[in-house]
């Protein structure tokens, strides 16, 4: 669960401005403020049911972007380049490439 929470945290960080903003309150609720579903039903006047569709569908909407565009995947190979350049330069004592590479990771 925590990884499925953790990858939509990140669609949702690179995709949100593709939403509505109903769409982007159920996510924020959901995942990044931990609210139940009866808790987002109660504070939007809606049934439970309809969250549950309406996060579904969101959930499915983002997964469909990045299938398209790539964003998350992308960032997480940039990371994993950057982690790598971390550990080979960590030995040297360039302080641009240090530099460089705090650029990079602040890009993201």
């Amino acid at each position: 669960m925590l990884d499925k929470t953790t990858r939509m945290n990140y669609l949702f960080d690179f995709y949100q401005a593709l939403l509505t903003p109903k769409q982007r309150s159920y996510m924020e609720m959901y995942y990044l403020e931990d609210y139940s579903l009866g808790e987002i039903s109660e504070e939007s006047n809606v049934s439970r049911q309809a969250v549950y569709d309406n996060i579904k569908r969101t959930e499915t909407m983002l997964e469909s972007y990045e299938e398209k565009l790539h964003l998350y995947d992308k960032f997480e190979k940039r990371m994993r380049l950057v982690q790598l350049l971390e550990k080979h330069v960590s030995t040297l004592e360039d302080e641009q490439l240090h530099l460089y590479i705090n650029q990079l990771k602040e890009l993201d």
